[in-house]
């Protein structure tokens, strides 16, 4: 079964990859007439860079995928393992890849401008000022979920920090020899995997037990000063690196699956429609079901990269289809074998616990069991340890560019108030009190360890802004690229929106509420409204800019 399975996916994607694909890349988008990419016109060292594609594609995977595409999956067995799979596969090639590519692409048709510049353009200054908060908002919930996750990781395993900060200091090691020395991409990157095995040993050998939150604040400090610090100093070879992980990763975990012949016999093909799940509450797969799987079916958090980080250092237009379409889609392989390694090799069903935090350490034990089981070479040790380490990098890789996306958009919405009240616009231009505010509210939430209520609102704020940024890209396509392939955005992307919407009104309505059932515990009652006002303010906001979309929409004229 896990051999079918795996064999579906990978066929579902290449066969995706170079017809729907490419279908974009050359009929719709016309890329081989594209003009000089912005990061050759505008380069400036510090984010417009010309990079190799395949070192971006390494930037880019790791900056898009974080935890995400192994959470939400892990989380979503508690349907069974079937319903979660179909999301994932359907998602990803209707929903996901054209909403990464299509969001790439008009970001670098605008000079590698945010999706909210772009909608301002296509949609009107109302739509501008709405993405913006939609962003803002995002950027805090993810630090919030990713946090936790992290500082979590941190204190379960000790051996997992230590081996992550000699990763870091490899990545810079291995980023100057690639970017100031003649050794160039390929030596660096030799020397980079050396390192990364170094770094491995030498966590393995300082095991360190802190209390959470000792965790909290240096990921509060690490999290600050890599999202201020030039592109390529740690972020893009330290994503660059985490590539690796994933190849890793995927090949063995793909041989694997592949190989193994296993029954997915750990957790049922089909629960119940509405398990148990968000915040312990019974939770019906349709609406609910993209307020846990974000990442790895459909994730606006992509669009927020794409156009934040990745648009600015795209070498030339072509290059996005690789970047952009094939970067989720190997996202979504990710998913695919995250559930097949908790079917068929994860613990029996724990009822209730199954959905709550242990959705990491399920996949981390899960994963390390299968590729130690079929192929020993790898011993079970290392495979958690690997497994529990490519969890917190992906993770601490997105909180980082969640940060500096975060401070791009506190950046651009102070900028009103450059020429009224120029003392309040260059604090908040400020790129250290930008950073430093996303960072404080987002790890706040992650600190008061309602997880199982912060991913289902990250998820959904997440979703709610993957449709919004389809609704922009429709009108693009009407507007400015071809009307006739319009409809093959316009269609998922009201889906998707009627799907999201209705879950989070549905989240409102069921979750929020169990945060003030007990008003003693204030912790609980200062995160359930902080969260409740940020999901209901991102819901007014949503609806105000459907309103802005139908309008303009139908008084877009189709391109000539």
């Amino acid at each position: 079964m896990t051999t079918m399975i795996a064999l579906f996916a990978l066929a579902l994607y290449f066969v995706f990859y170079f017809t729907y694909g490419k279908t974009i890349r050359d009929k719709v988008l016309k890329s081989d007439k594209a003009a000089a990419a912005p990061s050759e016109r505008l380069s400036d060292g510090v984010d417009y860079i010309p990079t190799n594609k395949y070192v971006l594609f390494g930037h880019h995977f790791a900056s898009i995928a974080g935890a995400g595409p192994i959470t939400g999956p892990a989380m979503a067995v508690a349907w069974g393992w079937l319903p979660g799979l179909l999301w994932i596969w359907f998602g990803n090639v209707f929903l996901g890849a054209i909403h990464d590519y299509l969001a790439l692409a008009a970001s670098v048709r605008y000079d590698g401008r945010s999706m909210q510049f772009v909608a301002q353009d296509l949609i009107g200054k109302k739509a501008g000022k709405t993405f913006g908060w939609f962003i803002m908002f995002l950027c805090i919930l993810v630090v919030a979920a990713f946090g936790d996750i992290v500082a979590g990781q941190f204190a379960a395993d000790g051996r997992v920090f230590f081996a992550f900060v000699f990763f870091c200091v490899a990545a810079v090691i291995a980023g100057y020899f690639m970017y100031k020395t003649k050794l160039g991409l390929g030596w660096g990157s030799l020397i980079g995997l050396v390192l990364i095995a170094v770094a491995f040993m030498a966590g393995n050998q300082l095991p360190v037990k802190w209390n959470k939150d000792i965790y909290f604040l240096i990921i509060f400090v690490y999290i600050v000063l890599a999202s201020t610090l030039p592109v390529n100093l740690l972020l893009q070879p330290r994503d660059y690196l985490s590539s690796f992980f994933l190849y890793f990763g995927l090949i063995v975990g793909g041989v694997s699956a592949l190989i193994s012949f296993k029954a997915l016999d750990a957790i049922p093909l089909f629960t119940s429609f509405s398990a148990k799940l968000i915040g312990g509450q019974p939770s019906p797969f349709w609406p609910t079901v993209p307020l846990i799987i974000a990442c790895g079916a459909l994730s606006g958090f992509h669009a927020l990269v794409a156009s934040g980080t990745s648009s600015k250092q795209l070498a030339k237009e072509s290059d996005a289809m690789f970047v952009g379409y094939g970067a989720m889609l190997v996202e979504g392989f990710l998913s695919t074998l995250v559930i097949i390694s908790i079917a068929a090799f994860g613990a029996a069903a724990l009822g209730d616990k199954l959905m709550t935090t242990a959705a990491i350490p399920r996949f981390v034990q899960s994963f390390a069991k299968m590729v130690s089981t079929v192929l020993p070479i790898f011993p079970m040790n290392f495979m958690t340890l690997f497994a529990a380490v490519w969890v917190s990098t992906f993770a601490l890789t997105t909180l980082d560019t969640t940060n500096r996306l975060g401070r791009y958009i506190i950046q651009e919405m102070a900028l009103p108030m450059k020429d009224k009240n120029p003392g309040v616009y260059g604090f908040f231009n400020n790129k250290w009190v930008a950073s430093l505010i996303i960072a404080f509210v987002g790890l706040y939430l992650a600190r008061s360890g309602g997880y199982s209520v912060l991913w289902p609102a990250f998820s959904g704020a997440n979703q709610l802004l993957a449709s919004v940024v389809m609704l922009t890209v429709a009108i693009w396509v009407k507007k400015k690229l071809d009307p006739k392939y319009t409809l093959a955005v316009l269609i998922p992307a009201i889906f998707l929106w009627v799907t999201v919407t209705t879950a989070l009104i549905w989240y409102e309505i069921v979750i929020i509420p169990t945060f003030f059932k007990d008003m003693a515990k204030v912790q609980n009652v200062i995160t359930g409204s902080t969260v409740g006002a940020i999901t209901l303010f991102m819901l007014i906001l949503n609806f105000v800019m459907i309103a802005s979309f139908l309008k303009n929409f139908k008084n877009t004229k189709a391109a000539a």
